[in-house]
């Protein structure tokens, strides 16, 4: 190994690491990998064979390969783990070194750390990166934020890594400081509720349309090639038809129904109930996992409580047909719940996110790629300061022609007592969106009320209490 031989340095060297690693070199890069794992070195350098890919789990010597200003890019676990790494990285760093965080960091994590960084003056951008093990070799959509002008130092390489859809690569700058990880938390968010909606079509099917996995499979890979089209559709097809090599079943009928989290989808919640933006498909997809993990408390519960008893008696193609479209409808209204939330976050955090470009970026190489992305790219193409996609006219008829079909869904879910939770959520946006009067002024009177918490009127400005005939109370 000769000092300053290799263009990137990569820490962590996981699958995700050792991917990029292997993605960039494919491209003309020399890279450098670091891991305090012997194990994970010895199988970069497995992979690498005889390309310009250097592997160590010498830090010191890790960083004496690096040209200078060196560009070092983190792929290891959110939380305390990167500013572990940070505090034994920095000492061995030079003015205008570039770390470029691309794991699942909290935004505001990644604004601490630019902010401890820059006084060192060295530079630190959060980056999103999303696709999993097979994006990361061929392919990513890649959400960077932080310094435009550093960012032009990594432009190049990230273009040249990311996915590409119609030769546009799935990767632009998104705005200063924490924006990239904002992006992709949001990103995240959305997968949740994506999944959760296809989980509950998968439970109508299954149970009201008696499916087996067979017709599963066929009837998920039909959706797949037409409006639904999109990855999570796309694996769920496999997914049916995938064999368990334990047993003679399929593996999907093995898994226990407990579904697990990172956080990041909490994250997206927490952060827009902090912002006081409605997301209601993505904060039931992430209770319902949680709901999921209390397995012997519902297994009691079934002996316990019983539900209606009915059993669905109608005609299987129409169920799946009006399924499609119900789907179609929950998805949009979905993806048009994390763009409202990043318009909002965009600008209380100052970012200036352009949605038109978060589109597009997302429309390949991501967990939540799907041709529905086309027109949500060109509705804010149209209106790029437009805060709820749905009332964009493209949008808006797609929904108007597809809400009989989830609103049919939902009342087969009802009546026979299946959970549509994100379906129903999806719906209840919908409805009160497009609602000019809600019932919130009765909220606003009870609050006066009980707390003297006052109220505006819609017929003269200003803000008003009233004694509520409380003399006897």
């Amino acid at each position: 190994m000769n000092e300053k031989e290799y263009q990137y340095g990569m820490i962590g060297l996981g699958t995700m690491g050792r991917n990029l690693v292997l993605n960039m070199n494919d491209h003309g890069y020399s890279v450098a990998g670091f891991d305090k794992s012997n194990s994970q070195v010895d199988l970069l350098k497995k992979d690498a064979g005889e390309r310009k890919i250097y592997a160590t789990s010498d830090l010191n010597e890790f960083v004496k390969s690096l040209k200078t200003p060196r560009v070092i890019m983190l792929l290891v676990p959110a939380g305390k783990i990167v500013d572990e790494v940070i505090q034994e990285l920095a000492p061995l760093l030079s003015e205008n070194d570039l770390l470029m965080d691309c794991g699942n960091s909290h935004f505001t994590d990644t604004n601490k750390r630019i902010e401890q960084l820059a006084k060192s003056t060295i530079h630190f951008m959060g980056v999103g990166v999303s696709g999993g093990e097979s994006g990361a070799r061929y392919g990513p959509s890649i959400m960077p934020g932080g310094p435009k002008d550093v960012y032009k130092r990594v432009s190049d390489m990230l273009e040249a890594i990311s996915a590409k859809v119609n030769n546009e690569p799935c990767v632009t700058w998104l705005g200063p400081g924490s924006a990239g990880h904002y992006v992709k938390m949001v990103h995240n968010g959305i997968e949740y509720g994506l999944m959760q909606l296809i989980s509950e079509a998968y439970h109508l099917l299954k149970e009201a349309g008696g499916m087996n996995d067979n017709e599963l499979h066929d009837v998920f890979s039909k959706w797949n090639k037409g409006i639904l089209h999109s990855f999570l559709i796309e694996i769920t097809a496999d997914i049916f038809a995938q064999k368990d090599e334990l047993t003679n079943n399929r593996l999907i009928d093995m898994i226990l129904d407990s579904a697990h989290q990172k956080g990041t989808g909490g994250w997206t919640s927490e952060d827009a109930m902090g912002l006081q933006v409605p997301i209601p498909v993505i904060d039931i997809a992430v209770s319902m996992r949680d709901l999921s993990a209390y397995k012997k408390e519902r297994q009691l519960a079934q002996q316990k409580l019983e539900g209606t008893g009915k059993k669905f008696n109608g005609d299987k193609n129409a169920l799946v047909a009006s399924l499609e479209q119900a789907l179609y409808f929950s998805m949009i209204t979905t993806y048009a719940q994390g763009m409202s939330l990043l318009y909002f976050a965009s600008k209380e955090y100052k970012f200036d996110l352009k949605l038109e470009n978060i589109a597009s970026i997302w429309r390949g190489g991501c967990i939540i790629r799907a041709s529905i992305l086309e027109d949500i790219r060109s509705a804010f193409s149209r209106q790029p300061d437009l805060s709820n996609m749905m009332v964009d006219d493209t949008v808006g008829q797609k929904l108007m022609h597809s809400q009989m079909d989830v609103r049919r869904a939902i009342q087969i879910g009802i009546e026979i007592g299946i959970p549509l939770p994100a379906m129903m959520s999806s719906l209840a946006y919908y409805d009160s969106y497009r609602s000019g009067w809600l019932p919130a002024n009765l909220i606003q009177a009870q609050r006066d009320y009980f707390g003297a918490h006052t109220y505006e009127r819609n017929d003269r400005d200003g803000v008003f209490h009233t004694h509520w005939n409380q003399e006897n109370k």
